[in-house]
Parts: C-alpha cells; sequence; structure tokens
C-alpha cells in the first residue's frame, strides 16, 4: 500500500500532525500488543493512535487493500509517513532509551526486512488472533486515540 504522494512531503504533514500517529490494525491481537507496548514505553506521551478501520485513517490514508493481510502499520511523523519494517523500527527509535538499539536493525536491508515482515502480517490473526471490535482505550489512554 502507498501513501498519498501529499501525505509524504513533510510539509504537509507538518500542517496535520501536532503529534505523530500511528496506525494499527484495531482488531489484530498482535497489532494490539504493539500498542501496549508504545503505550508502556513511551514515557512523553509522544504517539497518537488509530485504528486502521477509523476515521481518521479513511480521511487522511489512501484506501486500504480489501484483504486485511495485506494492510501494514503505518506511521506518520514530521517527515511523512513509514510503512512495514520502517514503520516499527522509526517508532523504536522515536520512544529512545534502549528501545532504540532495536532501531539499529534498519543496517538490514529493506528488500529482507520488508518480506519477513509480510509473511508475519500475513499469518497475525492466525498465530495472534483476532478480536471482534477494535480495542477500546482505557479512560488514562483515551485523549491519546483518534477515532
Amino acid at each position: 500500500m502507498k501513501i498519498d504522494a501529499n501525505l509524504q512531503q513533510p510539509t504537509a504533514i507538518a500542517t496535520t500532525l501536532d503529534r505523530p500517529i500511528i496506525f494499527f490494525d484495531g482488531v489484530c491481537g498482535m497489532c494490539n500488543a504493539f500498542v501496549d507496548l508504545v503505550l508502556h514505553a513511551d514515557n512523553h506521551d509522544t504517539f497518537l493512535f488509530a485504528p486502521l478501520q477509523g476515521e481518521t485513517a479513511s480521511r487522511m490514508l489512501p484506501p486500504l487493500p480489501s484483504d486485511p493481510r495485506e494492510w501494514s502499520l503505518i506511521y506518520l511523523d514530521e517527515r511523512g509517513s513509514h510503512e512495514m519494517s520502517d514503520a516499527s523500527l522509526e517508532i523504536y527509535k522515536r520512544i529512545g532509551g534502549a528501545w532504540k538499539l532495536l532501531s539499529y536493525a534498519q543496517i538490514v536491508p529493506r528488500v529482507i526486512r520488508d518480506p519477513v515482515y509480510r509473511v508475519i502480517a500475513r499469518t497475525r490473526y492466525q498465530f495472534f488472533g483476532k478480536r471482534e471490535a477494535c480495542r477500546m482505550p482505557s479512560a488514562t489512554d483515551q485523549a491519546r486515540f483518534l477515532p
């Protein structure tokens, strides 16, 4: 999935983003575990979260493939959009601390990282489960979740 060219321009993103947004599959068990990890590790409340099935995603992103197994984690920040393995590695880098060490996996060429990401993405429901509906954030986290 490719992000609209206008969203890839840092100036276009900067005008619409106050904080970076992590778009995730709201019904995926693995994706929700990743969101929980980021919520716990993000001591500065840096990130906002939005399900790929939500209004924010439909307004800011191009249409998603019809098969959810083809969806990708999407990270939007002041530099533009990041997908697949780049998205998670950029998030780890932004969290900082010990998590930043994981971002050094960027030395592995994308041509290797992204096919591995695709295999995991295609089998994520099978191995990590699927919820009936998107997650409902706790009262503490609600302000960080976009519709």
